[in-house]
């Protein structure tokens, strides 16, 4: 297994770049990897990506120099395994409300005394069991592999001094979309009482001596990182969109074509 630079960027105190794929394209992978983003989310949860698709991400991944971490559909530890014996560096755990679900995700990724992940010699990450001890794969896996937990329903909230107690998580993940619907307001991140949670969630977290981390917006971003997020990502649509504008902006107005 690699290094997981990405990993060793963010616990040095520095902010690290990613972009969310929910198509399977190892090409738009290689693509992020060339214009200096530090890691992509691939994700399984949302969109047509398949397992054997994520391995094909996570080699795309692994030749442009970035860090592949998946969400996974569930958060069910044997979704968890399948993407991480695909090659993932990491997972972003959807859907974690309780610190139960917090260590079941964490002993999902890490193999004993860490966890209890079903250990397997021939996986991919295993370099098929050649050229590898297995009790080499399991010290690198338990050292570079990084677990996100996503805290984005209410009931994450009120259990959330309880979720920080569980030992083994590098980033808790405030979802944005999801938490704007939990919280009565589906799709309407700005409003106030959806603003001021993600907020006092971020702060809770860093004064438990923790990472937050979020997605969104070019604006959003600048914000959240202000607030002391560390892990954060931007789409691909996000990407395109931007760059069109751009395009438009510097060619003229397309509707005098």
């Amino acid at each position: 297994m690699q290094p997981n630079t990405m990993k060793k960027k963010i616990l040095s105190g520095q902010p690290a770049f990613g972009v969310s794929i929910m198509f399977p394209s190892p090409q738009i992978v290689e693509m992020v990897g060339a214009l200096g983003f530090d890691w992509v989310l691939i994700d399984c949860e949302h969109g047509t990506i398949g397992l054997e698709s994520v391995e094909t991400l996570v080699r795309a991944a692994e030749v442009s120099g970035i860090t592949p971490i998946v969400r996974p559909p569930t958060k069910a530890p044997d979704a968890i395994l399948r993407v991480m014996d695909r090659g993932a560096m990491g997972v972003q755990v959807p859907h974690i409300n309780t610190a139960a679900d917090a260590r079941a995700a964490v002993e999902a990724v890490k193999y004993h005394p860490l966890g209890t992940r079903g250990l397997a010699a021939g996986t991919r990450p295993a370099h098929y069991g050649l050229g590898l001890t297995a009790a080499d794969y399991v010290q690198q896996v338990n050292a570079e592999t990084l677990v996100c937990v996503q805290l984005e329903e209410v009931e994450a909230l009120h259990n959330l001094d309880a979720i920080l107690q569980v030992e083994g998580i590098d980033i808790f993940f405030v979802g944005p979309s999801d938490l704007s619907q939990s919280l009565g307001y589906p799709g309407c991140t700005d409003a106030p009482e959806v603003q001021d949670a993600i907020a006092q969630t971020f702060a809770t977290i860093i004064a438990a001596g923790k990472i937050p981390g979020s997605a969104g917006s070019n604006a959003a971003l600048k914000h959240y990182l202000h607030q002391g997020c560390r892990y954060v990502y931007t789409h691909v649509p996000r990407l395109f969109k931007a760059g069109a504008e751009a395009f438009w902006g510097d060619i003229g107005d397309r509707e005098t074509r």
